[in-house]
């Protein structure tokens, strides 16, 4: 008997089916999507003739929308490191130390998850006019950073519980310091928490834009508001053709890292 069999047995025919429709219901918006990236017509439509590149060529060819790809990624990039950076010393403080208010501290580091974007956005836009900061990429990156925070917290601290001290110490005990320690025992232990806490802020950085539209400037606009902004005057193939250069670029992401790392290591933390 395979596994599928094994798989089939032990959940019966209605388990699978119903995880068989989830997986359809899920997944049929986005094969939606990218079927219509290659229309060749100008508006939204499935190609059932022939299928056309023009609308990928059209976002080539874009200024607007390569500005605001630029912005995104290197919004992504900035946001996601400076989170990541600030994760990991505190993940190990609240994973590897016991002390009063640990709880409280825990759960105010994640209150971002809990806040309503559009809060956190309204709140920053005072806080940024304010400090003289307004639509700048710097006050962007903050407010990103401080969003995704959670992420790369949660999987550098699920790194750190599955993972045991006892080398951390044998390193000390002979002499290493705190620094080398953690630099050649605990880093390189965590380093697919690590890896994938940033992937995770990155992404969640490259999306976000109910925030983004209030700190935000014609000079820093990223590229989910240009799409909102394309889709709130007209909705042509064009915004399919981006969405599923996303898709397609988000999947060989995963796929990279589950073939350096592992996915079950770097989201689930297994080791």
């Amino acid at each position: 008997m395979n596994q599928l069999d094994a798989q089939y047995d032990r959940n019966g025919a209605g388990a699978l089916a119903f995880h068989v429709l989830f997986l359809v219901f899920i997944l049929a918006p986005l094969v939606v999507v990218c079927l219509v990236a290659f229309t060749p017509d100008n508006f939204l439509s499935i190609p059932t003739k022939h299928f056309s590149l023009r609308w990928f060529e059209s976002l080539m060819s874009d200024e607007d929308f390569q500005s605001a790809l630029r912005t995104s990624l290197w919004l992504g990039v900035m946001s996601a490191t400076v989170s990541t950076a600030l994760a990991v010393p505190t993940a190990m403080g609240l994973a590897r130390y016991r002390f009063p208010g640990r709880d409280a501290i825990n759960s105010f580091l994640l209150s971002p998850l809990m806040i309503p974007p559009v809060v956190l956005g309204i709140a920053f836009l005072r806080l940024f006019t304010l400090l003289d900061m307004g639509g700048s990429f710097e006050s962007l990156v903050a407010c990103h950073a401080l969003l995704i925070f959670p992420y790369a917290l949660r999987l550098i601290m699920a790194a750190l519980v599955g993972q045991a001290d006892e080398g951390e110490r044998a390193a000390r005990s002979l002499g290493a310091g705190r620094w080398t320690t953690f630099r050649r025992i605990t880093l390189p232990a965590i380093l697919p928490g690590v890896a994938g806490g940033w992937v995770l802020a990155f992404i969640n950085s490259f999306d976000e834009l109910t925030a983004t539209i209030f700190v935000t400037s014609p000079e820093t606009i990223t590229l989910p508001v240009r799409i909102y902004m394309n889709m709130s005057e007209t909705v042509d193939p064009s915004v399919a053709a981006i969405s599923t250069l996303l898709v397609g670029v988000t999947l060989a992401v995963m796929l990279i890292l589950d073939r350096i790392y592992g996915l079950n290591k770097v989201l689930v933390g297994n080791h």
